[in-house]
């Protein structure tokens, strides 16, 4: 599931719009975290590198995480984020980011360009349980 938050104004032309605020449902398959987004093109994308890892303890206390929570993120602050992940370093064909309120580092595989022009200094997180 992704979810299209636009800032107000008049769209045109959808097909170069980026949005301010995304929304996405990662869930487990074979062991792992990944996503589907049928708008990127994307199916069971993984969580990998150290991101995983991070996903596992943001989620601790949820009651049923494995079948899905929500992820909101953006590369602006937005009300109710909790994580902020910051931009250490590309490595490979991703980028490596660092999670200051776990002390973990994450590689975010080229599908982070999917959701920004290019990656951002800064990444805003907030993941809530789904009732």
């Amino acid at each position: 599931m992704f979810v299209r938050c636009f800032p107000r104004g008049l769209v045109t032309d959808l097909g170069d719009v980026m949005n301010a605020i995304n929304v996405l449902k990662p869930y487990k398959a074979l062991g792992m975290w990944v996503f589907d987004d049928a708008n990127a093109g994307l199916h069971q994308e993984p969580f990998v590198g150290g991101a995983d890892s991070i996903i596992d303890t943001w989620v601790e206390g949820f009651q049923t995480p494995d079948t899905g929570f929500r992820m909101t993120f953006s590369g602006d602050r937005f009300p109710g984020y909790k994580y902020t992940l910051h931009w250490r370093r590309a490595e490979l064909s991703g980028n490596v980011y660092y999670c200051e309120e776990l002390g973990a580092e994450g590689w975010l595989c080229p599908a982070l360009l999917k959701y920004f022009e290019s990656p951002p200094g800064n990444i805003y997180v907030r993941c809530d349980e789904i009732h």
